[in-house]
């Protein structure tokens, strides 16, 4: 069986240069690859196109990108927990398209499957659908959406097998899963990582053929976006 195991997250983020496209995984600040953003941080690497629901808060996820300036574009569906994002956008620093979120995500899973195009009454009538071919399906009109073209994805699971079979928990699973396979290169970080054949079959979303470097990452903080309690009676 074919090994994807690398050591650590330098190994795994080999390759990745300026100016790529890289799609990310996660919802908010819930199942994103902390240990690769923070080494994309250290790498220093600049001119970025990033794909991901959103852009983080100011000082964790990909606002450590943003606070750096390595973010030339952000390709998201939601962007409002990040005023540096606010502040570079606003000011014309950053570049932004902004996606309604299903039709992001079925652009990666579009990418995912190998499909190029697909068409989806999102957006239709809207500035989402300028320049893009529109068409009359049963009725209702539907705007042509291609497929995301990307060097990179980095996804984040709980348990992973060296032959880079993962597992997500709870809604953690989000856009990593379909983000997954939908790049020309798949990163995984997992919390645990465990030999090929120990993870149950009936229990793995995501097959070892659509990840090409798995690694076990350390200290994941797993902030909460927004905490919310109740007032003690």
């Amino acid at each position: 069986m074919i090994s994807r195991k690398v050591n650590n997250v330098k190994e795994a983020l080999e390759g990745i240069q300026d100016g790529q496209t890289i799609m990310l995984g996660g919802f908010g600040l819930c199942g994103i690859p902390e240990n690769s953003i923070a080494e994309l941080v250290n790498k220093n690497v600049t001119n970025l196109t990033c794909i991901s629901n959103n852009a983080g808060v100011d000082d964790f996820g990909l606002g450590l990108l943003l606070q750096k300036r390595q973010i030339k574009k952000m390709i998201s569906s939601y962007v409002g927990e990040n005023a540096e994002f606010e502040r570079q956008m606003l000011s014309g620093e950053l570049e932004v398209e902004l996606t309604p979120q299903g039709t992001l995500a079925e652009k990666c899973r579009a990418a995912q499957a190998g499909i190029p195009a697909f068409f989806t009454p999102a957006g239709f009538g809207t500035e989402v659908a300028e320049g893009k071919e529109t068409r009359e399906f049963n009725g209702k009109m539907h705007v042509m959406e291609l497929a995301y073209k990307a060097d990179f994805s980095i996804v984040k699971a709980w348990k992973g097998d060296e032959a880079g079979n993962l597992i997500f928990k709870g809604t953690a699973r989000n856009f990593n899963a379909c983000m997954a396979g939908a790049a020309k290169i798949t990163i995984a970080e997992v919390e645990e990582l465990v030999p090929a054949g120990t993870l149950n079959p009936n229990e793995i979303h995501i097959p070892g053929i659509m990840v090409n470097r798995i690694f076990q990452g350390e200290k994941f903080e797993k902030r909460i976006e927004q905490r919310t309690v109740r007032q003690r009676s």
